[in-house]
């Protein structure tokens, strides 16, 4: 049995299980970020006695530990290099501290990363290869599967589509603009917010509760203009680096994870899928397949189950 967690932007999740795509029990919370690191490692040193009896087993039922981070992490040291999103985890010796407090062996990775893993071996990427996973949440990321392995580059990660440039520079010209900043959840926000701000008025948005994501995915499912504006240009973003994704790599697949694909169909799938094949190199047409993650909320804990597995029992 072995123990996986999962550090997002927004969310914190742990589980246990054997790596086999089962979670025989899940706990999940939230992130502080005003927290900062330390509050998230708190967080994780309160919940895994809280799992264990939850789940009726002892810590020396454990084998290990996989961990998902939501950040780019070292594969030398089992670090993390930083959070985009979370400050307190710059150069964080991540597994060292795990198996310091906790008694067990750990192994960490990039969060896409043991997602991708988790489709391609229990999810909508079975049989299939070469696999890249997306996630579009808090933030975007990515991960290239190939015959059942992370692609890892030269051991930071590789497969980072959320940093893809997509604008020349911001407004003040010190930066290029990114696929995160149209497309995931805190771009869309953020461009919403700006909008209000100048004095647009949604037909469907309640301006005086908190702007989210979820909130805005609502309105323009009940058809806001400007929630539906926002989704294009968040949809147009993300194609445009799926398609540089196809044209480098033409994977067989391409799959599509995290809470702003959530929407669905008609305003996310169709658009990026429309998109790739108009614009997309004709020679490559039609090898490449867009479809929905298939294992939800909990595909960076298989992942990180599966990525403990591998480590530590080989297989």
């Amino acid at each position: 049995m072995f123990l996986g967690i999962e550090i997002g932007g927004t969310k914190l999740q742990l589980g246990v299980g054997r790596g086999d795509g089962h979670i025989v029990k899940l706990w999940r919370g939230r992130v502080d970020a005003l927290a900062g690191g330390e509050g998230i490692r708190r967080q994780i040193l309160a919940a895994v006695p809280e799992l264990l009896t939850s789940a009726g087993l002892d810590r020396s039922a454990l084998r290990g530990i996989g961990v998902g981070f939501g950040g780019p992490t070292d594969d030398a040291t089992q670090s993390v290099v930083k959070s985009h999103h979370i400050a307190g985890w710059d150069n964080f010796p991540l597994a060292a501290w795990l198996t310091e407090l906790l008694g067990l062996p750990t192994v960490i990775c990039n969060d896409a990363d043991v997602a991708g893993l988790a489709e391609a071996l229990h999810g909508a990427g079975q049989g299939l290869s070469p696999i890249f996973y997306i996630t579009v949440g808090t933030g975007v990321g990515g991960g290239l599967i190939i015959n059942g392995e992370v692609y890892r580059g030269v051991g930071r990660g590789a497969a980072e589509i959320g940093h893809i440039v997509i604008s020349e520079s911001d407004d003040d010209g010190k930066r290029g603009l990114i696929v995160e900043d149209f497309s995931a959840g805190l771009g869309i926000e953020r461009a919403a917010k700006k909008l209000i701000e100048g004095g647009t008025k949604f037909d469907h948005l309640d301006t005086t509760q908190p702007i989210t994501t979820k909130a805005i995915a609502n309105a323009a499912r009940l058809g806001d203009y400007h929630a539906r504006r926002l989704y294009s240009i968040a949809t147009q973003s993300l194609a445009t680096a799926i398609d540089h994704v196809v044209t480098l790599l033409c994977p067989r697949r391409v799959i599509i994870g995290g809470g702003v694909s959530l929407i669905g169909d008609e305003l996310f799938f169709e658009p990026i899928r429309r998109y790739v094949a108009e614009r997309g190199m004709q020679a490559l047409a039609g090898l490449t397949d867009i479809v929905p993650a298939a294992l939800g909320e909990e595909v960076v804990i298989h992942g990180a189950l599966a990525l403990a597995r591998r480590k530590f029992e080989g297989k």
